[in-house]
């Protein structure tokens, strides 16, 4: 009986150095956007035209993306299929084809993004943000999480949970910048947050890190600027257009 109970506590001893000292795997992700509080957004005159079809429109858009890691790179990507609840154009979630890698090492990020069926190779830095931590902690996905604050775009806050115990400093998208991995976002502003659902301890291979060199080169200031007139005239909504792009 001593010998079980000897070999338990080994185990247990194994698999919380494993939790507390994880470098590579895939973590799953839901994505989740409030359509209801979307469009509560928009002009008068397009709340007007889309209230005859309230009752198609679901509460939430809901998308999964994988995120293969280990400690030189990431790589976010589309991950299972969820069926549509509506096929409306105007509650489809945006970004849904972004496919993001970022190297640690070189402190560089390489993206493809579709906008109204425009590809773009985005080439940048690594997204800079002064984020502010805090002592609130949470279990996520089994990892103890704490609060951390920025803001990007000026004036849009970012509400973000990591953990220390993935010794990456990686995330969702092109979030990144705490002393650990990210395993939820939320963005009041845009209605939509982002949540690790479950993570597995499988080593990336070399082609998990590849992306697409298809669509026209540019870097995230040329994208906004390229996008700015183009969202001109959308009114109230413009704004939130351009952050999707640019997340």
């Amino acid at each position: 009986m001593k010998k079980i109970v000897s070999i338990l506590i080994m185990l247990l001893a194994v698999t919380s150095a494993q939790a507390q000292f994880t470098q590579y795997g895939k973590i799953e992700f839901e994505r989740k956007v409030n359509i209801k509080r979307t469009l509560n957004d928009l002009d008068d005159d397009q709340k007007q035209w889309i209230e005859k079809f309230k009752a198609q429109i679901p509460d939430y858009n809901i998308s999964y993306f994988d995120l293969y890691f280990n400690t030189a790179k990431s790589l976010y990507k589309p991950g299972k299929e969820v069926e549509s609840a509506t096929k409306l154009w105007f509650a489809q979630s945006p970004a849904n084809d972004n496919v993001v890698m970022t190297d640690f090492g070189s402190e560089k990020v390489k993206a493809n993004k579709t906008v109204f069926e425009q590809k773009f190779l985005v080439e940048d830095s690594m997204r800079k943000i002064e984020w502010k931590v805090y002592d609130e902690i949470r279990t996520i996905a089994n990892y103890k999480c704490r609060k951390a604050v920025g803001k990007m775009f000026d004036s849009v806050y970012i509400v973000a949970y990591y953990t220390e115990d993935i010794m990456v400093s990686g995330g969702p998208e092109m979030f990144s910048g705490l002393p650990g991995m990210i395993l939820q976002i939320a963005i009041p502003r845009m209605h939509t947050t982002w949540i690790a659902q479950k993570i597995e301890m499988v080593k990336p291979k070399d082609t998990d890190f590849t992306t697409s060199d298809k669509g026209k080169k540019t870097t995230q200031k040329e994208l906004y600027e390229t996008l700015k007139t183009s969202f001109k005239d959308w009114g109230k909504y413009a704004d939130k257009n351009l952050w999707w792009t640019l997340l």
